[in-house]
């Protein structure tokens, strides 16, 4: 007779991480993304928990990769609702990493000019040399650079974990619709809280 699957709501929910086999990827936590207004979480609220996340990581062991844009190199192709772009072409410092990002000497970085962090990036490559199974996403844009990226992830065969309060977007809908109907089928949706507990307990 087959096992019967578990109906058990707190251990389908638990999380457990292996750090020396985890990275946090964290997306465009730079000067010229983190200035916008977000919702529903504040840019200084996604930023602040995603260096809290890097910190517990590396503590334990695990690998931290900060992703940024070139944000005057992105492409721009024909569609119906075209992106909003300044009129003057934004400066050199809107790509760089904003220092409470806690970028630290022997993190991973990746430079992108397209949404998601896997193409056109060796972002695969650093991952896989270091033996990682299972990314946690943070950062901005949840519905674009963050869904993109964990979209190519996913393809390739990586687990997922979503850090929820670590990302937000333009608008509260534009983050919860992926939160709510695409991350948990993609992987765990966990606030950074339970992530953080979850490093502790590896």
């Amino acid at each position: 007779m087959n096992e019967p699957l578990t109906t058990n709501l707190e251990e389908l929910l638990s999380l457990t991480l292996n750090p020396k086999s985890t990275a946090l990827v964290l997306i465009d936590l730079q000067k010229g993304i983190v200035a916008r207004q977000l919702a529903p979480h504040s840019s200084n609220d996604v930023v602040s928990r995603s260096a809290a996340l890097a910190s517990a990581l590396r503590a334990s062991g695990g690998t931290v990769a900060y992703v940024h844009v070139l944000v005057g190199e992105t492409l721009s192709l024909p569609s119906d609702r075209p992106m909003q772009r300044p009129a003057e072409p934004p400066p050199a410092s809107a790509s760089e990493l904003v220092p409470e990002a806690g970028f630290r000497e022997g993190d991973v970085l990746i430079t992108k000019r397209q949404w998601g962090a896997f193409y056109g990036t060796d972002l695969d490559q650093q991952l896989r040399r270091r033996g990682i199974r299972t990314i946690i996403l943070a950062g901005i844009a949840t519905n674009f650079g963050v869904e993109s990226t964990a979209r190519a992830a996913h393809d390739q065969g990586y687990e997922l974990v979503f850090a929820e309060d670590a990302m937000s977007s333009m608008s509260a809908d534009f983050h919860q619709f992926p939160v709510q109907n695409i991350f948990p089928i993609m992987g765990r949706v966990r606030s950074s809280a339970e992530i953080t507990e979850a490093l502790k307990g590896a």
